[in-house]
């Protein structure tokens, strides 16, 4: 029994210091929030908006590769979603907040193709035309 016990007590503590590896103590150097992102307003060069970031896309590895920009429509009605490259948005800071802007056109976006949330994919995927 005692052999038992002393083994229990063995095994959480080899748990804890594994669990203990899994951690940081520090966030990584120049690591950013997805909620820089995640439901920001992003605008045109002359400071028009375009639309609402609605979703950041993230590959296997954890890398951020997309973003999903819902341009158009009213109050989220008839709204369009596209995905951008994640670099091609840029970011400021603007009145202490988060500045996004991006290279296009809010009619350029619309013409661009669309995309909808397969909730059984878990997956953004091309609208049917």
């Amino acid at each position: 029994m005692i052999k038992l016990i002393a083994g229990c007590i063995v095994a959480a503590g080899v748990m804890t210091a594994a669990h203990a590896a899994d951690t940081m103590s520090a966030a990584p150097a120049e690591s950013w929030t997805v909620t820089n992102y995640y439901k920001q307003s992003v605008y045109d060069p002359k400071e028009n908006k375009i639309g609402d970031i609605d979703d950041v896309l993230v590959d296997k590895s954890g890398k951020v590769n997309g973003l999903v920009i819902g341009v158009g429509g009213f109050l989220g009605a008839g709204e369009k979603d596209v995905i951008v490259p994640f670099n091609a948005v840029k970011t400021a800071k603007k009145d202490n907040k988060w500045w996004l802007t991006l290279n296009e056109t809010k009619d350029g976006l619309k013409s661009a193709p669309g995309f909808k949330y397969d909730k059984a994919s878990t997956t953004w995927v091309p609208e049917a035309k």
